[in-house]
């Protein structure tokens, strides 16, 4: 597909920013250099990635862009690849880290060169999940990728982020030592650790619950699922507002596309035999947390909660293995990525200027900041699903797919919509609407162009994708038919053998 390595190129490229930021000097000059530094390399990396894009065949549900270098002995291998359900997370990444250094060139004001290192490792980390081949690559990618989310949260987080950074990496260390115990399990009765072979590989149907369980634990601490999710309001809490927009918008979709990779297509008999309880974690998470997210008085909390809720519906869809069920969930992630990460950056905005997320400390921000109003409402909306935002059409094609396969499960999930509607509203309600009271709001001051710059790209794929979802439909269709038809078939041989058996 390509004469030069692309997909190693885009996944390694701000390893280049981190070297070049190693060699500035700790003064005032060296500070802001490593801010166009890191701003640069995101863009240029992002702009690589692009080519990714135009050059993707979506007919296809091959991998492409493949690349194979074999070590470990030939036991395993330095394997990458996208397909129609990894390459929207790899354009995911790359587009939102430009927009989290821009948001971060204010705010962050301590240890510079070490956070801007920090976020251009994660992003190296982040884009080589979701394009890894082999298992061994990919478990050192996914786990990886805690060691700088480690140190974000921990250094630059705020009062307890201690606390916070050691539960966030705890819950998820502990969850993936399952999964490398699986890994080695799968190389031991398969010889291989090379995912597309491993793809067309039936496991017996006997090893598959074990085997589904052990990924089960590390991807569902990732999305988070109920009731493994309390680190994350925690987590979000602390981290910086750039922390927390990848938090949100990209590692939790690596549980979500860990389901879609390994779980469904691997072990397809523990998937339909698992699926009753997915589907009841699913709805306790949607309506449990939105009824806890309703009581938050911390902005931030609150919107955390919201996104328990709100990977509910992404589970429920994918283990209701139907077309619009899988194609549902992948964009959900897609859109809750962009949604979430710009409720989080709305935080910023005013915590930048007034030091606090308490929800108590604001209220008739419109009179001041009809801009902020504005763009605030729109990712309300979005959160809510409102037609025409893209936070609809995933929910919706989530609910249609559960539907066929569960009427009682998505007549629940509908609770979960009524209710993001209710918190999401009154916490616009309290912060920006009623008079402007309280006297430190005096001053307060709209957005500058600056965060204008960052926002635009957000409202405008929010309201794209709302009205023309295709693109991401379309991107993943191929795949996402293909494995729904290997998932069909291996559950009809299983159905067979057990009847001659």
């Amino acid at each position: 597909m390509a004469s030069w390595p692309i997909l190693s190129v885009t996944t390694f490229l701000p390893l280049a920013g981190v070297l070049f930021i190693l060699m500035l000097r700790n003064d005032e000059a060296g500070v802001r250099n490593a801010r166009w530094v890191a701003l640069w390399t995101t863009v240029v990396t992002f702009a690589v990635s692009l080519n990714l894009l135009w050059r993707f065949d979506p007919s296809s549900p091959e991998f492409q862009f493949v690349e194979k270098v074999e070590w470990l002995g030939g036991y395993g291998a330095y394997k990458m690849g996208v397909d129609g359900i990894s390459l929207p997370f790899v354009i995911l990444t790359t587009a939102l880290m430009p927009l989290c250094i821009a948001a971060s060139w204010q705010s962050i004001q301590t240890r510079v060169k070490e956070y801007m290192i920090a976020f251009l490792a994660l992003e190296v980390l982040m884009v080589g999940t979701f394009s890894a081949l082999d298992l061994v690559l990919f478990y050192l990618f996914f786990e990886g990728g805690l060691i700088p989310m480690f140190l974000i949260i921990g250094v630059w987080g705020g009062p307890r982020r201690v606390y916070a950074s050691f539960k966030f990496f705890l819950y998820t260390l502990l969850g993936s030592v399952l999964m490398l115990l699986a890994i080695m399990a799968m190389f031991w009765q398969s010889g291989t650790t090379d995912i597309v072979t491993l793809l067309r590989h039936a496991f017996p149907r006997e090893m598959q619950p074990w085997l589904w369980l052990a990924f089960f634990a590390s991807f569902a601490v990732k999305m988070p699922m109920w009731p493994v999710h309390t680190w994350l309001p925690d987590a979000h809490v602390e981290a910086p507002t750039a922390g927390s927009v990848i938090l949100a918008a990209i590692l939790l979709k690596m549980g979500g596309y860990g389901f879609l990779r390994f779980s469904l297509p691997m072990f397809p008999i523990a998937s339909a035999d698992f699926a009753p309880l997915i589907f009841a974690l699913s709805v306790i998470a949607i309506v449990y947390t939105s009824l806890v997210a309703i009581v938050q008085d911390d902005m931030k909390k609150l919107i955390a909660y919201s996104s328990v809720a709100h990977m509910g519906f992404v589970t429920m869809g994918i283990f209701a293995a139907t077309a619009q069920g899988v194609a549902g969930g992948i964009f959900q992630m897609i859109s809750h990525g962009i949604v979430s990460a710009a409720l989080f950056l709305c935080v910023g905005v005013v915590y930048d200027r007034m030091h606090s997320r308490e929800i108590a400390a604001y209220g008739g921000l419109v009179s001041r900041m009809p801009v902020y109003a504005a763009v605030f409402l729109l990712f309300t909306l979005a959160n809510v699903g409102l037609p025409g935002t893209s936070g609809f059409v995933g929910e919706f094609l989530t609910l249609l797919g559960t539907f066929r396969v569960n009427i009682v499960v998505a007549t629940l999930a509908t609770i979960g919509v009524i209710l993001s509607a209710g918190y999401a509203l009154w916490l616009y309600r309290k912060v920006v609407f009623g008079k402007l009271e309280k006297p430190s709001l005096a001053g307060i001051r709209d957005m500058g162009w600056r965060e204008g710059v960052v926002f635009a790209p957000l409202v405008i794929l929010t309201l794209l994708f709302g009205f023309y979802p295709k693109p991401v439909l379309d991107l993943s269709a191929a795949s996402v038919t293909a494995l729904l038809e290997n998932y069909q078939r291996a559950l009809g041989a299983a159905k067979t053998a057990a009847m001659l058996q």
